[in-house]
């Protein structure tokens, strides 16, 4: 089961063992919503100043809503639309310091000023993407999208199309 464990360490260190939960959370486990609730679960609780993590999964047409922590969202984002439409369309990983000045921002929650999403690819196809809020602008680094995308990379690996 889970442990519920106070992060120790440098970032770095505290990240890897993030990891190293999330490896121990979807190991043996095939059921890709299980797999994708207790992830977005395990990020709310990790990373401080966010108001919503969750994702959002590609049915061949848009982006709709899939597991999560935060408040009620949006259930259907088209691709090119906001910032995880436009992270899907391009698969490519989206750090916005200020989701006010990002063209075509779609506001679920009006107290987020800054986003991160991340792309899931399994097996060369888009799956959907990994989104995170906060309330503070520019709250996200180079160092938090490098760990994110490794999440995303491990949580890949339960997931099939």
């Amino acid at each position: 089961m889970f442990e519920n464990i106070a992060y120790e360490g440098t970032r770095s260190e505290q990240q890897a063992q993030v990891l190293a939960q999330l490896k121990a959370l979807i190991h043996d486990e095939p059921n890709a919503i299980a797999n994708l609730a207790n992830a977005s679960a395990l990020l709310k609780f990790y990373m401080q100043d966010t108001n919503w993590v969750g994702f959002y999964l590609y049915d061949g047409q848009e982006l709709v809503l899939g597991p999560f922590q935060g408040l009620p969202a949006c259930i259907r984002i088209p691709m090119n639309r906001g910032v995880c439409g436009t992270a899907a369309s391009k698969q490519t990983t989206l750090l916005v310091e200020d989701v006010h000045a990002f063209p075509g921002h779609i506001a679920c929650d009006a107290a987020s000023n800054s986003e991160i999403v991340v792309p899931m690819i399994v097996d060369g196809a888009l799956y959907g993407v990994l989104d995170i809020d906060s309330p503070l602008k520019a709250r996200f680094d180079r160092q938090d999208q490098e760990f994110l995308e490794e999440f995303v990379r491990i949580l890949e690996g339960s997931l099939s199309l």
